[in-house]
């Protein structure tokens, strides 16, 4: 029988993460099954022994008539332990096809969001060695390469909180026993069986594999060796990146791409994938056949502009510029009386208590200002983040413009900041 693991072994697993906050407050994604369940108790346990609290949140997604009533149940579970839960449900219409993907953007975007609301910096997530195992092959089946053959990371930053996983290097069945030591029963999801999905398949041919020595301990140490090759990469990157790009607040940068031409061409590549992709406002990187190109053109010196990701790459002798394809621009949000709005992928508001009610964040576009653009060239300036009432454009942050007879003095320094979905650098591939 598998042992189930103690307080002091779920202490080292989240060692690597450190530090936390003082009196640490976490999240928790619980769905009801075994794995998530084993996170709760052991993270409430944890969290208790340093004078703070964990949140357990459940998705219910609509997805199964059963899914409501099953989110009730773990909510009495947990209460029952003391611990605090919150249902979040997804609403809106549903993909007739890709329904898993779909839900599973749906989840963490509904995680995060809870997480950014209630100030709170760390969500934890259940993922194990065995789900690491099927990711591995997964992506090996749809081809991917070295960043898809790592694996999930131990750690991920997004803007609204981190994502830790400290039970990659854990096996299924010591969460199961885990939650029976601990008299505390669980959920088995039917979808996890379902033949329809891929990862169920997956899961019911995992014992032949392991027959030919595809183990899931094998596979899992494979992507971990794989996942330290990664980061030394991005490390290289991230310093290539650091000389030859400057990224200017108002949401454009400048590019020195001859630095890009003479690093290594992988680097290269995932230099300007990062690059376009952080500039675009965009989740993911465009197709690697068109970053390869936009390389050989650096290579030789580009000649004329073009376009990729949503923005425009343009020659500036001695530099390239990258900006927003104004194309591409996001629509204008409104601005809420008070909180923060997100625009473009790219640019995050902080909006107090005091701020007029009426307004909207988008793009500047072609609108004349009687003001001095120093140091913001001609083609990223209809790029830059504007406030308007109606029509008129009242202010510009970038450029600390207010219109004549608009009260700004709501408006303070850092209330704007570029805030990519996607940022340039970040902590790097985590492996612990």
């Amino acid at each position: 029988m598998e042992a189930p693991i103690a307080a002091a072994e779920f202490a080292a697993l989240m060692a690597p993460f450190e530090p936390f906050e003082p009196k640490p407050h976490v999240a928790v994604a619980v769905s009801g099954g075994a794995d998530s369940l084993a996170l709760s108790l052991l993270a409430h346990d944890w969290a208790r022994t340093r004078g703070g609290a964990i949140t357990a949140l459940t998705v219910d997604h609509g997805l199964r008539a059963e899914s409501a009533a099953e989110a009730a149940k773990v909510g009495n579970w947990l209460a029952a332990r003391g611990i605090a839960h919150h249902v979040l449900r997804w609403s809106g219409p549903r993909a007739a096809r890709g329904v898993q993907a779909a839900a599973r953007s749906a989840r963490y975007r509904l995680l995060e969001a809870w997480c950014a609301e209630a100030g709170v910096f760390h969500l934890l997530l259940a993922h194990h060695l065995d789900d690491q195992a099927e990711t591995v092959l997964l992506r090996l089946a749809r081809g991917s390469g070295l960043d898809g053959l790592a694996g999930m990371a131990a750690m991920l930053e997004h803007a609204p909180c981190r994502l830790l996983r400290p039970f990659l290097d854990v096996p299924r069945p010591r969460l199961a026993a885990t939650l029976e030591s601990a008299g505390q029963s669980w959920i088995d999801d039917p979808s996890n069986r379902d033949a329809a999905y891929a990862r169920a398949r997956l899961r019911r041919d995992m014992p032949a594999l392991a027959a030919h020595g595809l183990t899931a301990l094998r596979l899992a140490r494979t992507a971990a060796r794989l996942a330290g090759t990664r980061r030394a990469i991005e490390a290289d990157v991230a310093a290539l990146l650091a000389r030859a790009a400057s990224i200017h607040p108002a949401g454009f940068a400048w590019l020195d791409g001859q630095s890009i031409a003479a690093a290594p061409e992988e680097f290269g590549l995932r230099a300007l994938a990062a690059l376009v992709t952080m500039i675009g406002g965009a989740e993911y990187p465009p197709r690697s056949e068109r970053l390869a190109r936009l390389h050989g053109e650096l290579s030789r010196g580009l000649a004329k502009g073009r376009t990729l990701g949503g923005c425009r790459i343009l020659p500036r002798r001695p530099a390239v510029l990258i900006c927003r394809e104004p194309a591409a621009l996001a629509p204008p949000v409104p601005v809420p009386p008070s909180g923060r709005v997100a625009w473009d992928g790219r640019f995050r508001l902080t909006v107090p208590s005091r701020a007029p009610a009426g307004l909207t964040l988008g793009a500047l576009g072609t609108a004349p200002l009687d003001v001095p653009m120093d140091g913001v060239p001609k083609a990223a300036r209809p790029g830059l983040p504007a406030l308007r009432r109606g029509n008129a454009v009242v202010a510009v942050p970038p450029l600390g413009y207010v219109a004549a007879g608009f009260d700004g003095r709501w408006l303070a320094p850092g209330m704007l900041v570029l805030r990519p979905t996607r940022p340039l650098t970040g902590a790097g591939f985590t492996v612990v």
